[in-house]
């Protein structure tokens, strides 16, 4: 087994978080009544994609009814309908779709984490939840080597990414980088770091996070993964 393997079985094993754990299981008996033949997941959600991936996607944490219910980050909701049709678009999926963890899709030179990994009440983990979920991050990056573009999906991933960093020594810019759409900073450890709105559906149903706008952050990401090394 790989070590991202191992990390993945590590996470879906995790029971570090007791309000997480009561939440999660709750959503999975209960049901939503579209999914009422579903056999939900319940679980942590590993990461998901190309153990070596130039691009990394860093999103919050799993949705109840989506990542929850089908077990892979970003599947089977609205936020995923977005994130994987832009990875298609841009080459880093090979289908726009993903509905459920059989349905084929496979990420190339891409990579999905959370900065949590249970679906939290009212998608608001607290923070000592984000604390004991931190080691899964830290060595997700660790693992994670060959990443030079790192797309942050809302201002908390874009602040743990950092924060993660920092806290392997990784030298930090002054002044700090601060979050916004379509943000671009180059980082000391030859990493591009860029923001992008959360695809949620707050954010795409009020037009504060529109296709042209979500679709450049993935362009940006192409080119200079284009221009690399392999």
């Amino acid at each position: 087994m790989s070590t991202l393997t191992v990390l993945n079985k590590t996470i879906t094993d995790c029971t570090a978080c007791p309000r997480l754990v009561v939440y999660r299981q709750a959503i999975a008996r209960q049901k939503r009544k579209q999914y009422r033949d579903w056999t939900y997941w319940g679980r942590p959600v590993p990461g998901f994609g190309d153990r070596y991936a130039r691009l990394y996607v860093l999103g919050l944490a799993p949705a109840a009814h989506g990542g929850n219910r089908t077990g892979r980050v970003f599947t089977g909701d609205r936020s995923g309908d977005w994130l994987y049709d832009a990875l298609y678009r841009y080459g880093f999926a090979n289908q726009a779709e993903s509905e459920h963890r059989d349905d084929g899709l496979t990420l190339t030179d891409c990579y999905i984490g959370a900065t949590v990994r249970c679906a939290p009440p009212g998608n608001k983990p607290a923070p000592e939840e984000f604390t004991r979920c931190s080691r899964y991050l830290q060595e997700e990056v660790r693992l994670l080597r060959r990443h030079r573009v790192v797309i942050t999906l809302g201002k908390i991933a874009f602040d743990h990414y950092l924060k993660t960093c920092r806290s392997q020594g990784r030298p930090m810019p002054s002044p700090a980088p601060k979050f916004g759409h379509g943000v671009v900073y180059r980082l000391p450890w030859s990493v591009m770091l860029i923001g992008s709105y959360h695809p949620s559906q707050q954010n795409t149903f009020t037009g504060k996070l529109t296709r042209p706008m979500f679709y450049s952050v993935f362009e940006k990401a192409r080119e200079e993964i284009g221009t690399a090394g392999g």
